[in-house]
């Protein structure tokens, strides 16, 4: 019997998650323990392993889209075997939780009950589409353009229309094949998810008993300005859009680009758009062989430059234009802004510095060197002095709560770690008792694993401090925002040479600039500033931390 798999949820703060791969295709066998796909999570990438036998029968969530957890993912089940049910089973429970929001209002269950009346008088073969939830917080969305007319013919995966959404602009596909017979929200207005957006069925079929123009009308907004500001605002981009056009482009469209409507806008499938985008090559100069002149792979992978020029001399953008590029933001970086956003506007932060003197770190570092199959940094001897300047400060090792304040008695310290997508912290579980070649090798292991996204959520978790370093980038001075629920974490700069007084003499010393930031709800200024003293007698005399 078949079975639905959804989005799982693979961390503790996932709330959704990107198919990165999918590692099986509709038609593969599934044994149990089967890598089925790779999913990016709000802190790595992971394999998803199936806990079902049989036949991957339908996938649900596309690579590359991003779907929340518990959204149905794909479904398994035997060969040939019907899934039909199951299909129209999770649109029905859609409908229904969207039926049970409107019921909030009067107004919204009078809507509820004629599209319920409507439905039940649907001739045969006759479909209801509705607007379409084309993100996880899209709440209403307005039709840019049709690229249907009523009466044309639909066939499954045909583009019905595009929908501008709290994101973006996207592209709406017909599951559904027949004749357009009606569309209930017009090019410039805007309705609400659900709201009725047209109807397709068998040609001739008569849908007049059918009143769609009501309910697009309840969902959209009811001040006519609104609509007028959205038909400004789109005339005002095809202008701009047609000032900054190149003389290459405008001919190239003028000759015979078939994939172009009236307005200049190009006409591309997604996987065409990115196939171009890697290739560099300008849309303008592909003709179209899809529907309407849709430009899709096939047209990409054919494509051969004209011989008077090449893509990346018609690509050409005069000097003083304005350009700009949307990059979607990764589940990683979105996790970041959420958590830094939140530590820094309920943690009231305050920073103290401090100035180290590493003369004889650097000797100390050189000589342990020196000995075979033996090698530490810098980075790993500031770890080793904090952990063992925690032992002695426990009120900085502390957690905040509205009722309590927790002091962590064992010391797990946090490294951040730059990744491409943003920020990373893997944890050294009980720092204090590690040796520094220990440390050394563990921050190598978990780096390397976070650069590769294959750190696992337990190897982040449970810091009690955090310690971020740009030294090796040459940052001699920065502040970092606290990792929570940590109270504080240290902010190290690089070694560099400057002038210091030494016995009453100006001497070159090399000297590291360290900043504190705490949060001042659990740890004091004078409490933080005793332990930046312990943390400078180990720093500055290596050798202590080894008696």
């Amino acid at each position: 019997m078949a079975e639905i798999v959804n989005m799982p949820r693979l961390s503790d703060t996932m709330e959704e998650g990107v198919v990165a791969a999918w590692l099986k295709n509709v038609g593969d066998k599934v044994e149990e323990g089967d890598i089925l796909a790779e999913i990016e999570t709000d802190k790595a990438t992971m394999e998803f392993e199936s806990f079902q036998e049989g036949v991957l029968l339908h996938i649900g969530v596309q690579e590359g889209e991003t779907a929340p957890v518990d959204q149905l993912l794909c479904i398994i089940g035997e060969e040939g075997e019907d899934i039909s049910g199951l299909l129209s089973g999770e649109a029905s429970t859609a409908s229904n939780d969207a039926a049970a929001e409107k019921e909030e209002s009067d107004e919204s269950n009078t809507s509820s009950s004629k599209e319920s009346n409507s439905d039940n008088e649907l001739p045969e073969g006759v479909i209801i589409i509705n607007m379409p939830r084309l993100s996880d917080t899209m709440e209403e969305g307005t039709v840019a353009s049709w690229l249907k007319a009523e009466g044309d013919a639909v066939e499954e995966g045909d583009i019905l229309a595009e929908i501008e959404t709290d994101k973006a602009t996207m592209e709406f596909e017909s599951f559904n094949s027949g004749t357009l017979l009606k569309i209930g929200i017009q090019e410039g207005e805007t309705a609400k998810v659900d709201a009725l957006l047209a109807i397709i069925g068998p040609a001739g079929t008569d849908v007049s008993g059918i009143n769609i123009d009501a309910s697009a009308k309840a969902a959209a907004p009811k001040k006519e300005e609104k609509k007028e500001e959205k038909k400004e605002i789109k005339k005002e981009v095809k202008k701009e859009t047609s000032k900054v056009s190149t003389p290459a482009s405008s001919s190239s469209n003028t000759s015979s680009n078939s994939s172009s409507n009236s307005s200049g806008r190009i006409f591309a499938s997604p996987l065409a758009k990115k196939m171009a985008e890697d290739k560099g090559i300008d849309l303008n100069q592909v003709s179209g062989s899809g529907e309407n002149g849709r430009i899709v792979k096939s047209d990409i992978e054919n494509f051969k430059p004209s011989a008077g020029g090449s893509a990346s001399a018609s690509s050409f953008v005069a000097v003083g234009t304005e350009t700009f590029e949307e990059v979607p933001n990764s589940q990683m970086r979105k996790t970041i802004a959420k958590r830094l956003g939140e530590s820094k506007f309920t943690a009231p932060h305050y920073y103290l510095g401090l100035d180290l003197d590493m003369d004889y770190a650097i000797a100390s570092r050189k000589a342990i060197n020196e000995l075979p199959d033996t090698k530490i940094s810098f980075n790993d001897m500031v770890i080793k002095a904090a952990a063992m300047a925690l032992r002695l400060h426990p009120k900085v090792n502390t957690q905040w709560t509205d009722k309590n304040t927790i002091i962590a008695k064992h010391i797990h310290v946090g490294v951040a770690v730059a990744v491409d997508d943003g920020l990373l912290v893997p944890v050294l579980p009980f720092a204090d008792q590690m040796s520094m070649q220990q440390i050394g090798a563990k921050v190598r292991e978990l780096a390397g694993k976070a650069r590769n996204k294959k750190l696992q959520p337990a190897e982040m978790q449970g810091s009690t401090f955090t310690i971020s370093n740009l030294g090796m980038f040459g940052i001699t001075e920065f502040t970092s925002i606290i990792n929570q629920p940590n109270s504080a974490i240290m902010s190290v700069g690089a070694i560099v040479q400057k002038p210091v007084v030494k016995n009453g003499q100006i001497v070159v010393g090399n000297v590291m600039k360290i900043t504190l930031a705490c949060d001042h709800r659990t740890v004091d200024g004078a409490t933080g500033a005793a332990f930046l003293q312990t943390f400078k007698s180990y720093i500055e005399n290596p050798i202590v931390m080894y008696v």
